[in-house]
């Protein structure tokens, strides 16, 4: 390996997301030398296609409590109550630094900002901006704080040493770099391209999770996939889905089935239940119909053009006039709720690694996520992991040395389409030991540095080896969990299991994956 560029700095950050870009922010104002590393530009990012909003407390009529309580709930038994309610108080702080920056939120009537509900919530704490393009605005105002970035550049390895982390070996449109640092933060967002369907852009390639993983941290919680009830259905459509926001549904719009009947009637909370039992209704009236999408009837939304731009838009391009007609809709990839094992700082168990956003397990969502707590976290605990930084500044950390690693990796294709069909909504064992068989069957090894000097080709390998990983992570993940809990459903075990109450945490060994049980402090609110 030829190495075209070097840098120093104190924090490096991968990944240029609400998490990344806050963490890169908040070290920089403290005085340390920063770089962002984004394998794609400016808006390729998961916060970029976030349209819900922000969950924050709302000043009348909500408290800290109640968003805890709505949080846990949501989370079936297994959410770290601690974290929650330190990421939750953290929340307005968080919005008020957005907004020096110059992020507008819209406002209602009265002139103060606007909320609305989203399903699991018990209030309207949701704020929102442009309609539906809260995460457009987020990703605006972040871009414009003009923070270094190098842009095309995909980081290959975490490098550790005695006294932890000692820097990144990336590649770029440039060639292959090092970057010497202390620390590192895992910005990268979620493991979407693990599904052929999914929100999530085309990066979203779970790289965070297996640079943790070759680096020596845990995960936990990967069983945990949230699908999004309600994606834009479009016959033999693949790729990145454009989502239909639960606020749609928050504002009055109903789920039914091809014959005009609730999908969701009987729970206590209907169209604005969590996500996971709105995605398991979805799921299993397909399935009694033999269809393959439902609709969301939002004729009677007032104003829907003007409230949600952005999906009149997506809606209109495949020939449906929200206004008119019912929109097709069915669930699908949509966000990790485990991930890198961190404190509500965002430390991980490797000094001077990092890990925020939606790529970290802080104990934030539990079995499940609730909507709209993503960019909250994504800003809180950024903001903090940028500032515990400063405490690496002064750690000698150099790398003098490249190893020639082993990438072990299946084609995407096939990681897809195993995970798809065994892995999804609803799972049962067989399945999973198949979709694990067929991804373990198809797998390759090749030295790291024998791939060839073409940077798109080591973008390539480094992707399929990371989703290979962490499709392997999650499938003995889910394989171990003999429960249904959360946006995790075993068919053959419906339901939540008290003893099953605990993460699953995992390590890569030179023995292979160890899967160690983990337990959580929580209330065991909302299991069924």
């Amino acid at each position: 390996m030829v190495v075209s560029w070097e840098a120093e700095v104190d924090l490096v950050v991968i990944g240029g997301g609400v998490a990344g870009l806050t963490a890169a922010r908040t070290a920089s104002l403290r005085g340390l030398r920063v770089l962002i590393l984004s394998k794609g530009g400016p808006t390729d990012t998961s916060t970029q296609y976030a349209q819900g909003g922000i969950a924050v407390v709302a000043p009348l009529g909500d408290s800290v409590d109640s968003h805890v309580h709505d949080t846990v709930e949501a989370g079936a038994g297994l959410c770290e109550v601690d974290a929650v309610r330190s990421i939750v108080e953290g929340g307005q702080a968080a919005v008020a630094a957005l907004t020096d920056l110059g992020a507008v939120f819209d406002l209602g009537r009265d002139g103060q900002i606007s909320r609305t509900r989203e399903g699991g919530h018990s209030t309207r704490r949701i704020i929102h901006a442009g309609g539906d393009a809260t995460g457009a605005e987020v990703q605006r105002a972040l871009n414009a704080a003009g923070l270094p970035v190098l842009f095309g550049a995909a980081a290959l390895r975490v490098v550790t040493g005695p006294d932890g982390v000692q820097g990144v070996i990336a590649v770029s449109d440039n060639g292959f770099g090092v970057v010497h640092s202390p620390s590192v933060l895992l910005a990268t967002g979620g493991l979407g391209q693990l599904y052929a369907l999914s929100t999530n852009p085309p990066g979203a390639t779970a790289d965070g999770v297996a640079l943790a993983l070759w680096a020596g941290a845990a995960v936990a919680d990967l069983e945990f996939v949230q699908f999004h009830p309600t994606v834009l259905y479009t016959p033999g459509g693949v790729g990145r889905r454009p989502l239909i926001s639960e606020a749609v549904r928050g504002e009055g719009a109903i789920l039914v089935d091809s014959q005009g009947n609730s999908v969701t009637a009987g729970h206590p909370r209907g169209d604005l239940a969590p996500r996971d039992v709105v995605s398991r209704a979805i799921a299993e009236r397909m399935r009694a119909l033999g269809t393959d999408h439902v609709f969301l009837d939002a004729r009677a939304v007032e104003g829907f053009a003007q409230r949600f731009p952005t999906i009149t838009a997506s809606c209109l391009a495949a020939g449906i006039d929200p206004a008119a007609q019912l929109i097709p809709v069915a669930p699908a990839a949509h966000y990790q709720c485990g991930g890198v094992l961190t404190d509500t700082h965002g430390r991980t168990g490797v000094p001077g690694l990092f890990a925020a956003g939606e790529v970290a397990r802080t104990g934030l969502h539990g079995a499940n996520r609730l909507a709209s707590n993503s960019l909250l976290e994504g800003l809180v605990v950024g903001e903090r992991a940028g500032a515990a930084a400063v405490e690496r500044v002064g750690v000698r950390a150099r790398v003098d040395e490249i190893a020639s690693w082993t990438l072990e990796f299946a084609d995407r294709s096939v990681v897809q389409q195993a995970m798809t069909e065994h892995a999804s909504v609803v799972r049962d064992g067989a399945g999973l030991a198949e979709a694990l068989g067929r991804i373990e069957a198809a797998m390759s090894a090749v030295p790291l540095l024998d791939l060839g000097a073409e940077s798109a080709q080591y973008l390539r390998r480094i992707e399929d080896a990371a989703l290979t990983l962490t499709a392997r992570a999650l499938l003995h993940a889910a394989a171990r969990r003999t429960e249904s809990r959360g946006c995790h459903t075993r068919s053959e075990y419906p339901e939540s299991v008290d003893r099953q109450r605990h993460s699953t945490a995992i390590r890569e060994t030179h023995s292979g994956l160890e899967l160690s049980t983990m337990a959580v402090d929580s209330e065991p609110v909302g299991t069924r």
